[in-house]
């Protein structure tokens, strides 16, 4: 059975320090259901992503819209939480048990007052100090040393970021940035400085998730979900290979199979940047370019406006900010408005074939703990 997103909805990503999660939830799934054209009594299940809002943030949100005696099912898988609850919701339309779900990201990093964030004490490789900043600096050091790459390009990364989303009015960050602003920036995990890592703060997106019946009936604009694959990761004793995420691999070629597409058919890509090296590795993985020529394609333009493929034109998680549960659904949120035609200045001139990419979660022996890649495509 074919599914579809009919309506989509986020808030500014930014600092809401005074806000609840529910206050940051209501008003895009009010929008999400507006915009769909549904109806609240008409929503046959909820999933909800989030890593710290605690117990039952998704029945807090919805009770407040009047929504209750249906499933509401949390979902907490790191920052790809927000992905998953699409998967689950792409899944119980597809097998036919709802035609009308809503997701919902949602999360709150204020709470914490800033820092990196709190991963599980009782991992080993976490008690020897490998948080995410680190592990990404150790992938930027491989990159280094086994690429013809300079400081300079791994900052040209968040010089691309920061310029798309300096036209997105959903971007936490909305300046644009030069490479010697970025290399100047704070050192936080050499090599990489603070405006190579996204940035902490809230957020929170909603989308409609509905069958091809109801799509039909509602009329509005829709775009098919061609594929929805979750993996977590495999454990791995000893050596890991810094630059090849296998779960992304993996989980990439799944979605192609799924959706009959290849990386190199996509208009238009969301993946998960949470730092400048990451979105090189990822090109790869991804399949956007064979092995070894990301460089490449960063230096020619090919992953901005203009180029192949344009790459995270929302601004990624180094402009728009990485609410962690929230920002899976996020990038749903955006790929909808780029398919459909709605983002505005930094709209991907005939974007047909979408992606979103996240993965989630530091742990030992596991390049990530899961990673959800959806496939999207335009209707009509």
């Amino acid at each position: 059975m074919s599914v579809y997103v009919v309506g989509a909805a986020m808030i500014p990503m930014g600092r809401y320090p005074h806000s609840s999660y529910t206050g940051l939830a209501v008003p895009p799934v009010r929008r999400a259901l507006a915009t769909a054209g549904v109806a609240r009594d008409e929503v046959q299940a909820v999933f909800c992503g989030h890593a710290f809002g605690g117990m039952l943030t998704g029945q807090r949100i919805v009770k407040e819209i009047g929504l209750g005696g249906i499933p509401v099912t949390n979902v907490d898988n790191a920052c790809s939480g927000g992905a998953t609850a699409l998967h689950e919701a792409y899944r119980a339309v597809s097998d036919g048990r709802h035609e009308i779900v809503l997701v919902i990201g949602v999360d709150k990093l204020t709470q914490f007052g800033g820092g990196t964030l709190p991963l599980v004490t009782e991992d080993w490789e976490v008690r020897q100090g490998l948080v995410m900043p680190a592990v990404y600096a150790m992938r930027a050091r491989r990159y280094l040393a086994e690429r013809e790459a300079t400081v300079a390009d791994l900052a040209g990364v968040s010089v691309k970021a920061r310029g798309h989303g300096a036209l997105n009015p959903y971007a936490q960050y909305r300046k644009p940035v030069t490479v010697d602003e970025v290399l100047g920036s704070r050192p936080i995990a050499d090599p990489l400085t603070l405006l190579q890592c996204c940035p902490t703060g809230d957020g929170a997106a909603a989308v409609v998730v509905v069958s091809d019946r109801v799509r039909k009936r509602l009329g509005g604009e829709a775009v098919r979900i061609s594929a929805s694959v979750l993996h977590s990761g495999s454990p791995t004793g000893g050596f890991r290979d810094m630059l090849r995420p296998q779960i992304t691999y993996d989980s990439a070629r799944d979605a192609y199979e799924q959706a009959g597409v290849a990386g190199t058919d996509l208009d238009v890509v969301e993946l998960h940047d949470a730092f400048s090296i990451a979105e090189l590795v990822y090109y790869e993985a991804l399949g956007l370019c064979p092995e070894g020529e990301s460089l490449d394609l960063l230096r020619r333009g090919g992953t901005t406006f203009g180029g192949e493929v344009v790459v995270n034109p929302s601004g990624g998680l180094l402009a728009k900010g990485h609410p962690v549960g929230a920002s899976g659904v996020a990038q749903v949120v955006e790929m909808f408005w780029q398919l459909t035609g709605q983002a505005g200045d930094r709209q991907v001139a005939d974007a047909r074939l979408g992606l979103t990419h996240v993965t989630g979660g530091g742990i030992s022996q596991l390049d990530h703990g899961a990673c959800t890649v959806h496939v999207f495509e335009r209707t009509g």
